[in-house]
């Protein structure tokens, strides 16, 4: 990591004691290679993991011209161009029973949906469209050849790439695959990720709490986030401010893990020892972001682990993670492009205020208005300790560095949080 940090170092904006957010998601990015171990597993097994390899079809899907819905198959050259055309109904094609015969001139055969065509039969008219009576049915005119059909191969060709590698295993491609007939594919191992908090007030939960101590809640907000980009999690527990202890925890979590990320002990102050220790330990590219909430914020690397250590505030922990972590770690999962968090713009009702020189994620609450548009209002009381506002929360407002106050009935973006958080 030297010779690059080195180089980055040169940069002219390059300040590990306030990086910009989009330049810190460039750096980041920079030194993210996806893991290389590659597992097989069943389809069953599969979501949420990544894809380490190409799928190819082994089919064609359909794998047969087949009808798009219910109605009649026919030869479209038989049908009059502009007038009504009556054609004798000899079968029925059904899904998974094809009509055996030959649909002739003159001839129509009902087809349901997903039914195979006849042979001789070119176009469905949907069932809707045409009248049925003793044994015959009349087409209106104006119907377009090969309409309502759905071609051999023309969804996936046999031989060609269902789904490229790096491909996140959703439900959707999971019965893919399934109607494929594919029941395993390879995908890269799963990350693991050693996390855990430093600071003498803590307290596990089931422990009486002394004078100045505090629950600790973001080993278990951590643990949320992480287990739900399933991931394999390593909990270290809470770490005493000592340094001994410090650096022992940071030797064994880099040693098993290909993430260590911690929370609090990465601001100034004298009790704060993971600063030191990282740089006796790894190197770390920044130490501060120029954003509110979460302006603490470290990344680098202890050996071949990466390191983010998150603030240690509970607000501002959730937000560095969703802002960085959360890309990052997909990245190294093996996406090569992780979907952003959706954003929208939105009419802001609540006055906010701000000052220029960092970006700011307000915790906000997205409405559709009365006149159809979107508006959105803080959740009240920004401070980085209040963890409810992230339980009322449904978006993020984002204000650029550059802006300053905001008052009401100004255009805003906002992040969507349904799905991340």
């Amino acid at each position: 990591m030297s010779k690059t940090l080195s180089a980055i170092a040169q940069d002219s904006d390059y300040d590990p004691n306030s990086m910009p957010v989009a330049r810190a998601r460039e750096y980041i990015r920079a030194f993210l290679t996806p893991v290389q171990g590659i597992e097989r597993v069943h389809i069953r097994a599969a979501l949420g993991r990544v894809l380490a390899e190409d799928v190819i079809s082994g089919i064609d899907v359909p794998a047969h011209d087949n009808s798009a819905m219910d109605g009649y198959a026919l030869r479209h050259a038989d049908l009059a161009s502009d007038a009504d055309t009556t054609l004798a109904v000899i079968g029925t094609s059904y899904a998974g029973r094809p009509f055996e015969g030959e649909a002739r001139q003159g001839q129509a055969v009902r087809i349901m949906t997903g039914g195979v065509m006849p042979a001789g039969t070119d176009t469905v008219i949907m069932q809707e469209r045409v009248t049925a009576a003793d044994g015959n049915v009349r087409i209106p005119a104006g119907q377009q050849r090969g309409q309502n059909v759905r071609r051999t191969g023309g969804d996936i060709g046999k031989g060609g790439v269902v789904f490229p590698r790096g491909q996140l295993m959703r439900p959707a491609e999971i019965g893919m695959l399934a109607s494929l007939g594919i029941g395993e594919v390879g995908v890269y191992r799963r990350l693991r990720v050693a996390f855990f908090s430093t600071g003498d007030e803590l307290v596990g939960i089931g422990q009486p709490l002394g004078p100045g101590q505090i629950y600790d809640s973001n080993r278990y907000t951590i643990h949320a986030m992480l287990t739900r980009l399933g991931v394999d999690v390593l909990d270290f527990g809470v770490v005493r401010d000592d340094p001994e202890i410090i650096r022992r925890t940071f030797a064994e979590a880099s040693s098993v893990a290909d993430v260590v990320i911690t929370s609090g002990g990465v601001s100034v102050g004298e009790a704060d020892f993971v600063k030191q220790i990282l740089n006796e330990l790894g190197e770390v590219l920044f130490w501060k972001i120029a954003m509110r909430p979460g302006r603490p914020l470290a990344y680098g690397k202890l050996g071949n682990a990466h390191f983010f250590g998150l603030p240690g505030n509970p607000v501002s922990a959730m937000v560095t993670f969703y802002q960085f972590v959360r890309e990052a770690l997909m990245v190294l999962m093996g996406v090569p492009q992780p979907a952003p968090i959706p954003t929208l713009k939105a009419i802001c009702t609540s006055p906010i205020k701000k000052a220029p020189g960092r970006t700011e994620f307000q915790r906000g609450i997205l409405s559709h208005a009365e006149d159809g548009h979107w508006s959105v209002r803080t959740t009240g009381d920004q401070s980085s300790q209040v963890l409810s506002s992230m339980g009322q929360a449904n978006c993020f407002i984002v204000l650029p560095d550059d802006q300053g106050n905001t008052a009401p009935g100004a255009e805003v973006e906002v992040q969507i949080l349904e799905g991340i958080i």
